[in-house]
């Protein structure tokens, strides 16, 4: 999958894994070299092949940053009607997942662009108490790096994808 001609349709593609699942999944390597996976609800895709997340709650993430900056994203679209009508037809139109392999970057403080594009995409749970504590404040991100794109090959039923 080339990064930068489908760039386009890789952040469509994660839009969509975010509405039906709420958050990718990110994995790193703990200095015994052991792989983690850490959910991020606030992953955000820039035009460029970059991309950022509000650092928050995640514990592990930096610390794996500071000796190993490799990561990579999943994103699945879990979107139940995508799934059955792709069930249905024997294929999908397009990916059920896929992985961004990338390099995270230093921790910074988040501009009033990005806590923008956060309060946007949670603005539907703008009065419960969750949105508070989970979304509120949310001061720094990390920027991240992709570097290539890889769909998720789950046999005849994504060789046109």
């Amino acid at each position: 999958m080339n990064i930068v001609t489908e760039w386009k349709s890789i952040r469509i593609h994660f839009n969509k894994s975010f509405k039906s699942s709420l958050h990718v999944s990110i994995a790193s390597v703990d200095p015994n070299n052991t792989p983690t996976i850490t959910p991020i609800g606030s992953l955000f895709l820039n035009d460029n092949q970059t991309g950022f997340y509000f650092e928050k709650f995640v514990s592990k993430l930096p610390i794996h940053a500071n000796i190993n900056k490799n990561i990579c994203v999943l994103g699945v679209n879990s979107n139940s009607l995508f799934w059955i009508k792709s069930l249905f037809k024997e294929k999908f139109s397009t990916p059920p997942a896929i992985k961004l392999y990338g390099e995270l970057g230093e921790k910074r403080k988040a501009t009033s662009k990005e806590i923008k594009r956060l309060d946007r995409r949670m603005k539907l749970t703008n009065g419960l108490k969750g949105n508070s504590y989970l979304w509120k404040k949310m001061e720094y991100v990390r920027d991240i790096k992709f570097t290539s794109a890889e769909k998720i090959n789950l046999g005849k039923m994504t060789a046109s994808t």
